[in-house]
């Protein structure tokens, strides 16, 4: 079990352990979190649970997309977990995590639309786009 939380605290979560922990840094991912790049975990949608503050989460969808959304709080503008309907499990953003969640990113996703400036320095798998 993890928890986490936004920037101001109205909005705070925990959740079970990762089944997925990766590195994103295709173009919506890096303007969405204002980065080179976004750090996803994702749990099962029963392994999620508010704890406090889910009636101030923003939600945003992006047009034409099963899978682009962004959810943040809406007192601070942090981002928060959302739901990933598509693949029926929540996104959380690993910032967002309070403490180590034990568990580390498995590889890097999309990097070919990275930052030019972004240098990729560890030895994580790497993939052109969503991993089969």
């Amino acid at each position: 079990m993890f928890s986490g939380s936004c920037l101001c605290g109205a909005v705070a979560f925990e959740a079970e352990s990762p089944s997925e922990f990766r590195y994103c840094h295709c173009s919506r991912c890096r303007k969405s979190r204002g980065s080179a790049f976004a750090a996803n975990m994702f749990v099962r949608v029963g392994d999620f649970r508010w704890l406090r503050g889910e009636d101030q989460v923003s939600k945003f969808r992006m047009p034409n997309t099963q899978r682009f959304g962004n959810w943040f709080c809406r007192v601070c503008g942090s981002p928060v977990p959302r739901e990933v309907p598509a693949l029926n499990v929540i996104l959380i953003p690993a910032g967002s995590l309070d403490d180590d969640p034990g568990v580390r990113p498995g590889y890097h996703i999309f990097v070919n639309s990275k930052a030019a400036w972004e240098e990729l320095s560890d030895a994580l798998p790497r993939h052109s786009e969503y991993p089969n």
